[in-house]
């Protein structure tokens, strides 16, 4: 288990929070945005269904777009382009 944000492309980024229960996820979400420009895409990968939710909502109130949603294995994926 760890936090892991990193720079996986020009303007991607990865945040891995499986493991981790609210408000964990989106706390680190929304600091792994907060370093990112504008347009920038982050992938977001967590295992805590009921956080979807949250991250959701914080990005619709921060003006960030949802593009995609998955789910794997029992993880979920996010990616949110930072508006």
């Amino acid at each position: 288990m760890g936090m892991q944000f990193e720079k996986t492309g020009d303007g991607q980024f990865s945040l891995d929070v499986c493991g981790y229960v609210c408000p964990h996820p989106q706390m680190y979400a929304k600091k792994s945005l907060e370093k990112m420009e504008e347009g920038d895409v982050l992938t977001l990968v967590f295992d805590n269904p009921s956080s979807k939710e949250t991250i959701v909502q914080m990005c619709e109130a921060a003006g960030n777009e949802i593009l995609e949603e998955g789910s794997e294995g029992g993880k979920l994926m996010l990616k949110i382009e930072k508006g």
